[in-house]
């Protein structure tokens, strides 16, 4: 007579995800955002919702780095480049702040799409689950 212990394990055949932060505009923890371009986000919501559509999601892992990158592009330029503008910094400061800005993006957009690419379907639908929560 088979016991529980000798019992196959069920597990759920699902790729939901489950949010990984709450859901609330009006958080107690302490935040930073950027903003971007609508073109970026109408863009960024598509590759999403292809990928979390698609039966293979790995399929759509190229799409998804590149909007990572996009995303990360835009970051540093929001939190780096714009307040070096801002401060009238000088042309020289900003010239070599680009200078290395583009280096390390390039670095950076190329590990990204190493890691991204070895995503497997799950990990490619948290990637999405929690970049829809910081567009939130």
């Amino acid at each position: 007579m088979p016991t529980a212990s000798m019992q196959p394990s069920r597990r759920r055949a699902t790729t939901r995800v489950k949010p990984l932060v709450k859901a609330s505009s009006s958080s107690s923890q302490p935040f930073l955002r950027f903003y971007h371009s609508k073109s970026l986000r109408t863009k960024t919501l598509a590759v999403l919702s292809t990928l979390e559509k698609a039966k293979d999601s790995t399929q759509h892992r190229d799409a998804l780095a590149d909007i990572v990158v996009e995303l990360t592009d835009c970051g540093m330029e929001y939190y780096f480049l714009r307040p070096l503008r801002l401060a009238k910094a000088g042309f020289f400061v900003e010239q070599s702040a680009n200078v290395g800005m583009a280096a390390t993006t390039r670095v950076l957009a190329s590990v990204i799409r190493s890691i991204i690419g070895r995503m497997d379907n799950p990990q490619l639908l948290t990637v999405c689950s929690y970049i829809r929560q910081l567009m939130q």
